[in-house]
């Protein structure tokens, strides 16, 4: 059998230690050389460790300080699921944020990769919104929307936080307009906290997050809406639910 690797190794020791108790929450965990020698490895294996246990939640480091404890936080569970009896756009959380705030910015230029997400032109027009969910006063979840202009330009839907429907959704915005949406398609990915995002969500940066590009279809397959979700990893897990056809 294979000899597991040295740093999978280390981060177990770590993790056991970290379990007992040894070093209490806050805690300055020992220098990198100290428990290098302490394991008989390298200081990148050490690092390496660090860095998992880091992603794990157990562990936060701190600029120019050092690795410490992780305050313990809630893992909430997140589940978006798509049921026989609604539509396929019809996708549900359960353990979603109970607030929000989100600002809109209009006749903002779409950047490349969103013009091929929205099958639009790059530069072409779009309304672009900033959403920071909240739970109990806590941010737990980031998006970015955009909206092609020439959709929704002119109509009371244009502002998606501000008027009749404000909050509702893009499934019964679009409808107002006579836009059916049919189709959701979600590309979850592991990614790592970015500066902006980390003091967003309260979060290290670096710290592990997944992202969830998503697009929204019409039933004549036009995108109509696409966004970047971030979800914090030590505080959602995401899970998806499909009901089986019979």
């Amino acid at each position: 059998m294979p000899r597991e690797a040295p740093y999978l190794t280390t981060a177990e020791a770590l993790r056991a230690r970290l379990v007992a108790g040894e070093w209490q929450v806050g805690q300055r965990l020992p220098s990198r050389a100290r428990l290098a020698e302490e394991y008989g490895v390298g200081r990148n294996v050490v690092q390496r460790s660090v860095d998992l246990l880091i992603a794990d939640g157990l562990l936060e480091g701190r600029a120019g300080s050092g690795t410490y404890v992780r305050v313990p936080r809630e893992r909430l569970r997140m589940v978006r699921a798509r049921r026989r009896e609604r539509s396929l756009a019809a996708v549900t959380e359960r353990g979603r944020a109970s607030a929000w705030d989100a600002h809109s910015d209009v006749r903002v230029p779409a950047p490349e990769d969103i013009a091929e997400r929205l099958a639009v032109s790059p530069g072409d027009l779009c309304v672009r919104t900033h959403y920071e969910f909240l739970a109990d006063g806590r941010p737990v979840q980031l998006s970015e929307s955009w909206e092609p202009l020439a959709l929704t330009g002119g109509t009371p839907i244009v502002l998606p936080e501000r008027g009749p429907l404000a909050g509702k959704g893009v499934v019964e915005r679009m409808r107002s307009i006579g836009v059916h949406v049919e189709t959701v398609v979600e590309l979850p990915r592991p990614a790592r906290a970015d500066r902006t995002q980390a003091n967003l969500l309260g979060i290290g940066v670096g710290d592990l997050v997944l992202r969830i590009e998503r697009t929204i279809y019409d039933t004549g397959g036009r995108p109509v809406e696409t966004a970047d979700i971030v979800v914090p990893d030590v505080r959602r897990a995401v899970v998806y639910e499909f009901a089986v056809e019979r």
